[in-house]
């Protein structure tokens, strides 16, 4: 067997793995309670099903509507009348964007930024327990390889992939 055939079928298995860890990370993050732990700990009064929303206006904005859907898998009516939720309660404001004057987009707010803040605080508390038994080197592995394979996958997959 060529060692290209060899290093083709690792990689396939590997790739398998690799997809099973995201789907199983993807998976807690996407648990509802883990946001009500979350939102508990950080001692904020957030409804859950705002709270990714402000968490990802605040990462990712300005950020648009539907692209703020995209990203949290939901349908952008749906995650419009939420960011007008977290207008109202003076987390985000509306604004026009710079690249197109047709577009609306959500940016957080300095009430926002500190409830987001909290949140931050709490998560690296539950990161630090997490990661309390493994060395620095591979805690700064992980971080540099999650890094590199979250700008890798943002982009285009290759002609004919």
């Amino acid at each position: 067997m060529s060692r290209n055939k060899v290093q083709n079928t690792h990689i396939g298995a590997q790739l398998r793995q690799l997809h099973g860890a995201v789907l199983d990370i993807v998976g807690v993050i996407n648990e509802p309670q883990r946001d009500e732990f979350l939102i508990r700990k950080a001692g904020i009064p957030l409804d859950r099903a705002l709270f990714p929303l402000l968490v990802y206006v605040e990462r990712f904005g300005p950020i648009g509507v539907v692209q703020l859907a995209g990203r949290v898998g939901r349908d952008y009516t749906t995650v419009s009348r939420q960011v007008a939720k977290l207008e109202s309660l003076d987390l985000v404001k509306r604004q026009e964007s710079a690249g197109d004057r047709r577009v609306r987009e959500a940016a957080v707010t300095a009430k926002g930024k500190a409830m987001t803040d909290l949140v931050d605080a709490a998560r690296e508390k539950v990161g630090r327990a997490i990661f309390a038994t493994w060395d620095a080197h591979d805690i700064d592995e992980l971080v540099r390889l999650m890094r590199k394979f979250a700008d890798a996958i943002q982009q285009e997959p290759p002609a004919g992939a």
